[in-house]
């Protein structure tokens, strides 16, 4: 069969039919069209779209007078503050890629993505000053150069760098011509995941992805334009589920704010007419649970989306009856975030709102601009019965999947093999095409949004000179959502206590990783001498201690 036909011939792509698709573009738009539209509001501090394009375009040009440019890598270890959001447009404007740091980690992690990411430049806090330190004394003169964003808001900690922000970013031109990538291909970010087995993983994402993801965040959600958005996501996890990109998009307004706190929100919430904000179940767990007076003359609704551990049917109830409209998003580092979403129907809200909330905890359908999320049997690839009883693992298939874990070849394959992306989390497909999780087959634990591996766990356990054997599974807890409790058998003749072992632990592990509950007894075991978890979390669930 000829494939010259009329339709073909001479139709080509050129510069003025085709144009890489990017986040960067939403920014020169929106400074276009609402210059004098509030970008930015941080405490005292106000900046229209307008002032921001200008500093993300002169902190480009700054990044570029360094010798930065396509293939680099910038990372940044900052809290929600209006410099995170001027580095996912100044980095990539640069083509450079941007990896925003989990800044609840500890030194070791960092400075193993500061070296595997081969971070040229670092963007850092004070707040963070005495981990930044110790990995970069862990790299040697592989350091990068350390650029220290000032701020007042900050509390009490080691200036660093060798320059501070506003002084390296007055050194561009605020009218610098930066370029859209030649291939929306192109890596925009590096996002690391919490390492399952070993190190953690770098996810590369592209402008395309982001560009898209950016968008069905809007369309998904419905967002209109000029929302005012509080940032109660941290932006370094998934780039803030590509809400940087998102905000600019509408011409919306993003409200910061340096740590989640009922008492800082509710403020924020009432002087600024906050409309929307994303954050796991523990973020909602704490506003409606904060004392009834801070939310007085709050009258609005305010938009939510919800991800991370399945949100508790108690929580979105809660945020229902505190004026919260939440929807149920899902997804992954490596899906940019939300690539799934509990899509609500107009029927549904005639039900009571138990049945409400149970439907709204589903994971869902998928995004807008994503092509698939399935549940399928991972051996032979096959769809499940839609059934919402046969378990399967689910998948991600799309534009809105990363482009693979970097200098990592065979876990970019396996996580691709099929054709679809292999999530690791096992769910069943419920007869209305929503997908539900069940269960996670990489035994993350979900702890207020931040995943934990339970084997980085157990490593750390099995270094005490008493244990012999240690497991760890999740443990349903009414703050964080999930938290690690470890079982421990003792080697024979050894003694240990619950406080020593903890104690042990918070040596080597983040604060929010170390086991919150120790339970010392015989591990079950299969045949094999596998550890058989699923009867560890019946017995958590079930909350009675093995003898």
């Amino acid at each position: 069969m000829s494939h010259n036909h009329p339709y073909q011939l001479g139709l080509d792509k050129n510069a003025a039919n085709f144009v890489a698709l990017s986040p960067l573009s939403f920014i020169e738009r929106t400074a276009m069209v609402y210059p004098d539209r509030l970008a930015m509001i941080y405490g005292a501090q106000r900046q229209t779209w307008a002032q921001t394009y200008a500093r993300c375009r002169q902190l480009a040009h700054a990044l570029t007078g360094r010798g930065i440019g396509v293939g680099d890598t910038v990372a940044v270890m900052l809290p929600n503050v209006p410099a995170m959001l001027e580095a996912h447009f100044g980095v990539p404007m640069s083509g450079a890629v941007l990896n925003t740091l989990n800044t609840r980690l500890d030194a070791e992690a960092i400075a193993f993505m500061l070296q595997h990411g081969e971070a040229k430049v670092l963007l850092t806090d004070r707040e963070f000053s005495a981990v930044v330190q110790k990995a970069l004394a862990m790299l040697g003169d592989k350091r990068p150069f350390v650029i220290e964003v000032e701020d007042d808001e900050a509390p009490a900690g080691q200036a660093m760098g060798e320059i501070s922000y506003e002084s390296f970013i007055a050194q561009g031109n605020a009218t610098y011509e930066w370029k859209l990538p030649n291939d929306e291909w192109d890596a925009i970010a590096l996002n690391y995941t919490s390492g399952t087995t070993g190190n953690p993983k770098g996810v590369v994402t592209h402008h395309r992805g982001a560009y898209l993801n950016a968008a069905s965040n809007v369309i998904s959600w419905q967002l209109p334009h000029h929302a005012t958005y509080l940032w109660t996501l941290p932006m370094f996890h998934c780039n803030g589920w590509c809400f940087p990109w998102t905000i600019a998009l509408i011409a919306g307004t993003s409200v910061f704010l340096r740590r989640v706190d009922p008492a800082l929100i509710f403020p924020l919430i009432r002087e600024h007419h906050i409309t929307h904000m994303c954050g796991a179940p523990i973020v909602y767990s704490m506003l409606i649970n904060a004392h009834l007076s801070l939310r007085e003359g709050i009258e609005h609704t305010i938009n939510g989306l919800i991800a991370g551990a399945a949100p508790p049917a108690a929580v979105i109830e809660g945020c229902e009856a505190a004026g919260i409209a939440l929807t149920h998003v899902y997804g992954l580092t490596e899906v940019y975030g939300p690539a799934a979403v509990c899509a609500k129907q107009d029927s549904w809200a005639a039900l009571p709102s138990e049945e409400r909330a149970r439907l709204n905890g589903r994971q869902g359908v998928p995004y807008p601009l994503q092509q698939a999320v399935a549940v399928l049997d991972p051996e032979t690839m096959q769809p499940v019965p839609a059934d919402g009883e046969t378990m399967g693992e689910i998948f991600f298939r799309g534009n809105v999947v990363m482009k693979g874990y970097l200098k990592n070849p065979t876990a970019t394959e396996e996580a691709f093999a099929g054709g679809w992306f292999h999530t690791g989390d096992l769910a069943v497909m419920q007869p209305d095409g929503y997908v539900k999780i069940k269960d996670r087959s990489k035994d993350i634990i979900i702890s207020g949004g931040e995943n934990i591996s339970s084997i980085e766990v157990e490593d750390a356990l099995h270094r005490h000179p008493a244990v012999m054997l240690a497991a760890v599974v999740a443990q349903p807890d009414a703050k964080w959502g999930e938290v690690p409790c470890a079982f421990v058998e003792l080697k024979a003749d050894a003694q240990a206590t619950e406080a020593e072992v903890i104690e042990f632990c918070r040596n080597l592990l983040a604060r929010f990783k170390v086991p919150k509950r120790v339970l010392f007894c015989t591990l079950p075991k299969t045949s094999t001498g596998k550890i058989q978890k699923f009867l560890l979390r019946d017995q958590v669930k079930s909350s009675t201690a093995i003898e």
